[in-house]
């Protein structure tokens, strides 16, 4: 973002709820442009039309990103394409996940974002919050799965069955559980292997 903007000046305007209600919603097409103008960098995404900071990574968090990785880059087939930090565009949103497993190849994706996925990963270790909100702007682009992993906790709560805007089902997996993905039958593990160092 434009770092004359001191993100801590405008959070106490913004707790009130009289100027949320009232704050100017920004679309993704206008998004794109304060892109391209040099307005907003890659330290930000955008969610439900608000222009976000997003968090630092850890070396925690990118211990457990880079395993994740490998393990969707094993179980992705043909026709699949995994993406790390790649946005999804839905409707005033354009979420930048950790992990994405899309339907397609690299070139079905040179003009456009996809709009869904089969599987979309979160690490959360600062943003635990800020990731929980985002099950609902995955459910809404029909994202089949999301999973919420939380290295410092040793569990994934897994996001499945979208509709109408919200996962029907969601549950809490640690310890010895098994981390399956419906939509990437050959992607399995324990979840404790995800956090064993």
């Amino acid at each position: 973002m434009n770092p004359d903007v001191s993100v801590q000046s405008m959070s106490p305007i913004l707790d009130e709820p009289a100027v949320r209600a009232a704050a100017f919603r920004i679309t993704v097409p206008f998004y794109h442009e304060m892109g391209r103008l040099g307005l907003v960098d890659r330290s930000v995404e955008l969610l439900d039309g608000v222009i976000v900071r997003k968090m630092s990574k850890s070396p925690l968090h990118m211990f457990v990103l880079q395993r994740l990785q490998r393990l969707l880059l094993a179980a992705a087939s043909s026709g699949q394409l995994v993406r790390t930090e790649g946005p999804i565009t839905v409707g005033s949103s354009e979420p930048e996940p950790d992990l994405a497993v899309v339907e397609g190849n690299e070139s079905d994706f040179a003009e456009r974002h996809p709009s869904s996925a089969l599987l979309v990963v979160e690490v959360a270790i600062y943003s635990v919050d800020l990731d929980r909100r985002k099950a609902a702007i995955y459910a809404s682009a029909e994202v089949a799965e999301y999973w919420l992993v939380e290295p410092e906790c040793a569990r994934v709560t897994v996001h499945r069955l979208p509709a109408g805007g919200a996962y029907q089902s969601v549950t809490v997996l640690a310890d010895r559980d098994s981390l399956a993905c419906e939509a990437i039958p050959s992607l399995r593990v324990v979840v404790s292997e995800l956090f064993r160092r």
